[in-house]
């Protein structure tokens, strides 16, 4: 039962959660250890949260995923996990993040309800709005970034802010042409909003969102406006790294293979090596000046 317990609550996908670092990482506050503890305990409640939201989601979803040829294994729909536990845990998950984050802000606390709230409407039922689904699993990604701002008191850039938003609108966007290419006719079976969806509408949204994160992105880096990364830095180094990013990612969609964007990172290695030299490269315009 710990094992699927485990497995329902799908510790691969924490990785969503280091997004709350990023704050930390650009506010030049790397390098204390308060802000980085504030911000480590900030990504663990975030962690408890969306492994709860995942408990409720395979509670909501047990019928539909008995259906499916992946997700039928899961522990929640094939029996191994039993509901009744699993609402407990789901329950203790939440009560957990949101209390960890009512001790570390009140604002935190605020940004933690919010994503519990738009997580629960959409297992409940938002999910099968087209559109709104895939806006609200950005939303997501946003509020861990801004969640991160906020619990060490950091300003955010408005750039950053809707890079983010306009990435992960991307990859959910790339994730739904996936699942309507793997699944074909039967899509809409598997989950219900791919019944409104076509493969070539889902392409230009791709197409302007991949452009949209670009552009956000190089304002950013080039310190365009309130907030933004001093010129001295140098960031716009990065630009090259985060557009080969986008474009890696839009030829694997087009190859098959976009349907899962975490288990893609997991597994390609050019965006493995791409993340990493964007990764070490910012740390070290951001902090070799210091």
């Amino acid at each position: 039962m710990i094992l699927s317990f485990f497995r329902s609550i799908r510790p691969q996908q924490w990785v969503k959660n280091a997004v709350v670092l990023a704050a930390v990482m650009f506010s030049e506050h790397l390098l204390d250890s308060s802000y980085v503890l504030t911000a480590l305990a900030a990504a663990g409640a975030f962690v408890l949260l969306s492994s709860a939201i995942y408990l409720v989601n395979d509670l909501a979803d047990a019928e539909a995923d008995r259906r499916h040829p992946d997700k039928a294994s899961r522990p929640i729909a094939s029996g191994d996990l039993s509901a009744p536990v699993a609402w407990v845990a789901a329950v203790a998950l939440l009560g957990g993040g949101l209390g960890a984050a009512a001790l570390l802000h009140r604002n935190f606390l605020f940004v933690g309800l919010t994503y519990t709230a738009l997580n629960l409407a959409y297992s409940f039922g938002l999910k099968r709005t087209v559109l709104v689904d895939i806006l609200i699993v950005a939303a997501g990604f946003l509020l861990r970034a801004v969640g991160g701002a906020v619990v060490i008191d950091v300003a955010i850039s408005t750039w950053f802010i809707l890079c983010t938003f306009t990435l992960t609108l991307f990859l959910a966007a790339a994730k739904r042409r996936g699942e309507l290419v793997r699944f074909e006719g039967d899509a809409a079976l598997h989950r219900t909003s791919l019944g409104s969806y076509d493969v070539a509408y889902l392409d230009q949204v791709m197409s302007i969102l991949a452009s949209a994160t670009v552009v956000c992105y190089a304002l950013y880096a080039m310190g365009v406006g309130e907030g933004g990364v001093t010129a001295s830095h140098q960031m716009q180094w990065t630009i090259p790294f985060v557009l080969y990013g986008v474009l890696r990612y839009l030829f694997l969609v087009h190859r098959g293979e976009g349907d899962d964007p975490t288990a893609l990172l997991w597994r390609d290695r050019p965006l493995q090596v791409n993340l990493l030299l964007w990764g070490g490269l910012s740390l070290g315009l951001v902090y070799g000046s210091n």
